[in-house]
């Protein structure tokens, strides 16, 4: 028998909506015990977010891995932030899907925009941002 594909595994999915904040937050449970949870805009109908998280194998929920949108902040005070972690200082970069495109952004850019500029590099596949700085 074939896997199912994934309207099939959407539509036998358990499925949870609200609308909280201007966002429609809706959160899918699957067979497998694999979560998805989906934001999107009520304005406009985009998605802002979508976080998935499955179960170890002690049975417990793992973290939430961001897949579209900003990766949330781990809340202070909580164990995970008195260990090792990046600056908060370093370029965020993210995506966000739209009706009509695929959208790259980055965040904490530590000069003015006019300092950076954009290429496309054809045969690697790739975009690459310099600056135009000397270091």
């Amino acid at each position: 028998m074939a896997a199912p594909s994934w309207p099939e595994r959407l539509r036998a999915a358990s499925k949870t909506a609200l609308v909280q904040d201007g966002k429609r937050k809706i959160h899918y449970l699957f067979e497998d015990g694999k979560e998805m949870a989906d934001e999107y805009d009520l304005q406009s109908g985009q998605l802002l977010s979508r976080k998935w998280r499955e179960k170890n194998t002690l049975g417990g929920s793992t973290k939430w891995q961001v897949e579209v949108g900003e990766p949330t902040s781990p809340l202070m005070g909580t164990l995970e932030s008195e260990l090792i972690k990046e600056s908060s200082s370093n370029p965020i970069f993210t995506r966000k899907d739209t009706l009509s495109s695929f959208q790259w952004r980055i965040r904490n850019l530590p000069y003015p925009k006019e300092v950076y500029s954009v290429s496309l590099e054809k045969e690697q596949r790739c975009c690459v941002i310099r600056t135009t700085n000397k270091k």
